[in-house]
């Protein structure tokens, strides 16, 4: 084992990527408190448009759904709601959305979440070659495929991103 596969935070994530046999690029940078994927996307060079969030909202009856945006678009709760035939979607307070995935705000992964829940992705999402998504760490992300990202979580394609990131 390597330096860099020791470093690998052993998280549900983590776990889920590896029984699946999935083949991951660990990614490593230095979490900043409200530095969003734009810190991400500069610490590894990449574009942040490849750096893919993974954000917890609920819907007016409560009920929790995970929709993963590329990091310099914003989800548009408005075209959610409707395209999901509910009033209203909003982000979830920080301690609600890591009740419902089991991880930390900053460190949220679409894989391994504590219950299973309805994962919504930014259609565009799918042609990228390369996401880099949260590995269930502050600061740490996985690279892997578009394709392998479809196989390994259930995701309902949509079209709600808009400017702002």
């Amino acid at each position: 084992m390597n330096d860099e596969e020791k470093r690998i935070p052993v998280t549900a994530a983590v776990r889920q990527l590896r029984a699946a046999r999935a083949a991951f690029t660990p990614c490593f940078y230095d979490y900043v408190e409200h530095g969003g994927t734009r810190v991400s996307a500069e610490s590894l060079g990449v574009p942040e448009h490849a750096v893919v969030k993974t954000l917890v909202f609920e819907d007016d009856q409560k009920r929790a759904l995970v929709v993963l945006m590329h990091g310099d678009l914003e989800v548009s709760g408005k075209e959610l709601a409707r395209l999901l035939k509910v009033k209203s979607v909003t982000p979830c307070r920080p301690d609600v959305a890591e009740r419902h995935s089991g991880y930390r705000v900053g460190g949220t992964s679409p894989f391994g979440l504590k219950k299973p829940l309805p994962i919504y992705a930014e259609a565009s999402i799918r042609g990228l070659e390369r996401p880099y998504i949260n590995g269930g760490a502050r600061g740490f992300l996985v690279g892997l495929s578009g394709e392998q990202l479809e196989q390994l979580v259930n995701v309902t394609w949509v079209q709600v991103g808009r400017p702002g990131g």
